[in-house]
């Protein structure tokens, strides 16, 4: 009977996944939530840049802003997300500016920072993001540019004039803004620096400035593939009188190219290259046109120094389009992809990408995300979860390596393990840097770091993953909810995403009692039932603390921990 349910299940999922693979053959590109954030700057951003012209994209991107607006005045990152500073914030400085600003929200900022005054405002958004000036900065101009604050007086500062020396410098400068916003340094430090900067000096450094915003914008326009960014870069450069800059019109043109029908736009514009290697894992690589598949993720590989962050050849980033990033999840995550399809056969682009993320690893032993050592801000530090996904690859692929190759692999794994062991909190959770949950005061997901762990430490031999995986597996354990699921952390509501990463981690483990994996499928299987499989759950925490959902998740998610599940009921282990 639990059999038949298991695979009427994932013949189920199978199909929702199939179905949303396109008709031409071409790879997944899944479908991110509309995003508040995104819609509110990039609203302004033609506001700032003609806002004639673009009136008809502005009205309607102003209705979506209206009309997702939660009844005390406030937004959430996504329509499904509690209230948000930041959202409410730019949501009220865009409407603001075009004359349709809520009462109610100005009500709600008023207690929020305790005033409405330039210096409530200044205070509030600063002491939010910390020493990370990645997101402040630019939340702050948006609202000088938009009336909301009338003095530039105590805007930070962006040091746009850093942007010209060599990137191997970079770390050296102690920047307040992490490694994959550059543009917005350059931009927004241009602008301020207009509005008043003191030290003139910096004058002659904006033309070099301005040459090197110029050459890190894709072809396409978008920086990063992601609105808020791009619609940043927009307004300051108009701001600052540059609106007939090419790279501002290639912005704008990226900006009119991904709103949405109904106004909107996503945080950034799809994630086709993960949820490729998402669903690849979860169908195992059984695809009737793997071998295709596998010669599209190779060609998505990077074969030249990205001149955005500075990163050598063979990474991977999130998607295929041109703004994209490599960066050591997305990369760990194709070569696990490329293990399933090619049957463990090695490549040139398997070499290249174990040899990018081996060169990617920090002196601490820990993987960033995208650059070596760049700072301590928390988006360019060594992650956990992307340590793990990392171990997991190289331990995929290194006995097809050659032997000096698998012996640096070995090495590397080594010091990945020992800065895992010094990371693990004595409870025995990690917490990832990617995911969250946002119904977390801390907007911390411990479970789903430790999930990830678990799931990519338990093929490791080595007495350190062992006593890790112990720990992490007993912290899972102890975290189950009364229905079966898992929240992002002890104690918060179970979600559909937490609990089949949780599910997946558990499956592949000796031992476990299977009443603790039986009641986390009942829970799985009684949401299909009620049709949530699709049901956005936002876990995704972006750029600097923005949320999304992605539906491909659920089903990713769900699909690999069913497959997991039946492995383990059927080995009966």
């Amino acid at each position: 009977m639990q059999n038949d349910k298991v695979n009427e299940t994932i013949e189920y999922v199978s199909r929702e996944l199939m179905k949303r693979r396109p008709k031409n053959g071409d790879i997944w590109t899944g479908l991110l939530s509309s995003s508040a954030i995104s819609t509110s700057v990039a609203l302004f951003a033609f506001y700032m840049f003609d806002k004639k012209s673009h009136q008809a994209i502005i009205e309607k991107a102003g209705e979506w802003l209206k009309g997702t607006m939660l009844s005390d005045g406030t937004w959430g990152d996504t329509i499904e997300s509690p209230s948000n500073m930041t959202a409410t914030l730019l949501s009220y400085a865009a409407l603001n500016a075009i004359g349709q600003a809520p009462e109610e929200t100005k009500d709600y900022l008023k207690q929020r920072f305790n005033g409405i005054r330039d210096q409530h405002i200044i205070t509030g958004v600063l002491k939010y993001y910390g020493k990370d000036l990645t997101f402040s900065a630019p939340i702050l101009i948006m609202c000088a540019l938009s009336g909301l604050i009338t003095s530039w007086k105590n805007i930070p500062q962006l040091p746009f004039e850093v942007s010209v020396f060599p990137q191997k410098l970079f770390r050296f400068f102690k920047l307040p803004v992490v490694s994959y916003a550059i543009p917005a340094l350059i931009a927004v430090g241009i602008l301020r620096y207009k509005k008043g900067g003191r030290n003139k000096l910096r004058e002659i450094f904006i033309p070099a400035s301005l040459k090197v915003l110029q050459k890190l914008q894709p072809s396409n326009g978008g920086f990063l593939e992601a609105a808020p960014l791009t619609g940043f870069v927009t307004m300051c450069m108009c701001g600052a009188g540059y609106s007939n800059h090419v790279s501002v019109k290639n912005a704008v043109s990226f900006l009119s190219d991904t709103v949405r029908e109904d106004g909107s736009w996503p945080i950034d514009t799809n994630l086709a290259s993960w949820v490729t290697s998402l669903s690849v894992k979860a169908l195992d690589g059984n695809l009737e046109d793997g071998e295709h598949i596998s010669n599209l993720i190779k060609s998505n590989a990077f074969n030249f120094q990205h001149p955005f962050t500075g990163a050598r050849e063979g990474g991977w980033g999130w998607t295929n389009l041109p703004g994209s990033v490599p960066d050591a999840d997305d990369t760990a995550g194709a070569l696990v992809a490329l293990h399933k399809l090619d049957k463990g056969v090695v490549s040139s682009e398997v070499i290249k990408g174990i040899e990018w993320l081996l060169h990617l690893q920090n002196s601490n032993g820990g993987i960033p995300t995208f650059c070596k050592g760049w700072g301590k801000l928390p988006f360019d530090r060594s992650s956990p979860d992307i340590t793990a996904h990392t171990l997991f690859a190289l331990q995929l692929w290194r006995d097809k390596l050659s032997d000096e190759l698998r012996k640096k692999c070995n090495d590397r794994m080594l010091r990945m393990l020992k800065w895992m062991q010094i990371e693990q909190a004595d409870n025995g959770c990690w917490y990832p840097l990617w995911f969250g949950d946002q119904d977390a005061e801390d907007e911390r997901a411990p479970v789903y770091g430790t999930a990830i762990s678990v799931e990519y430490l338990a093929d490791i031999e080595h007495p350190i993953a062992k006593n890790m995986l112990a720990k992490g597996v007993a912290y899972l354990i102890s975290t189950q909810n009364e229905d079966g699921g898992w929240g992002g952390a002890i104690g918060l509501p179970s979600k559909l995403t937490f609990t089949a990463r949780v599910l997946s981690a558990l499956s592949g483990i000796g031992n476990i009692e299977h009443t603790i994996l039986n009641k986390a499928f009942d829970y799985i299987f009684i949401k299909i039932k009620q049709n949530e499989l699709l049901k956005p759950e936002p876990i995704g925490l972006y750029f600097s603390r923005l949320w999304y959902s992605e539906e491909m998740y659920n089903i990713t998610f769900v699909l690999t921990a069913l497959s997991q599940y039946k492995k383990k009921i059927t080995n009966g282990n």
